[in-house]
């Protein structure tokens, strides 16, 4: 399994380049995860449902099954957000594991980056980012993808992505 991440502001595309590359992928027969950072409250379960139910009396986690989904909702009850090889370490395999978010971690993530968005470039002050993806061209020697150019995108993405043990293996190192 090999992961990537997506970084860049809010606004710049990185879920709207995610529900195009994704598409690319399977059609070449890649099996693709992805894992979102949500930097607000938010809540997967419907309240008054059993689950819901459940979580609000106290449970710790709390697993939904049926014949044609299941999902896990733990609840950190005033615990540390998990760090995010934590979370990738709960992943199924697959082929390729795109992150989105967790621009201040220190994955391998590729930049997205629209002008219109008015914020600078990310890449000169986190070293962790191995590409670039944007609707203008950079002065850098990042590897480069315009925004639009899904198959190019496709392609930056699967060479920078690494190897999920070489990436535990970085942060057991203190990488």
């Amino acid at each position: 399994m090999k992961v990537i991440g997506l970084a860049g502001w809010s606004g710049a595309g990185k879920t709207t380049l995610l529900t195009q590359i994704i598409p690319h992928f399977t059609a070449e027969g890649l099996r693709v995860s992805t894992v979102k950072h949500a930097h607000h409250k938010f809540d997967v379960d419907v309240p008054g449902k059993d689950s819901w139910r459940h979580r609000q009396a106290g449970a710790t986690e709390v697993l939904i099954a049926s014949g044609r989904r299941w999902a896990l909702m733990h609840e950190l009850r005033d615990n540390p957000e998990p760090r995010l090889t934590e979370l990738l370490e709960k992943m199924a395999r697959v082929d390729l594991l795109i992150v989105e978010g967790f621009k201040a971690d220190s994955h391998p993530k590729i930049e997205v980056h629209r002008a219109a968005n008015g914020r600078p470039f990310m890449y000169p002050d986190d070293s962790a980012i191995v590409g670039l993806v944007s609707d203008t061209k950079a002065d850098t020697k990042l590897p480069f993808a315009h925004i639009d150019d899904i198959p190019a995108v496709a392609r930056l993405v699967k060479a920078s992505a690494i190897k999920i043990e070489d990436l535990f293996a970085r942060e057991a190192a203190g990488a």
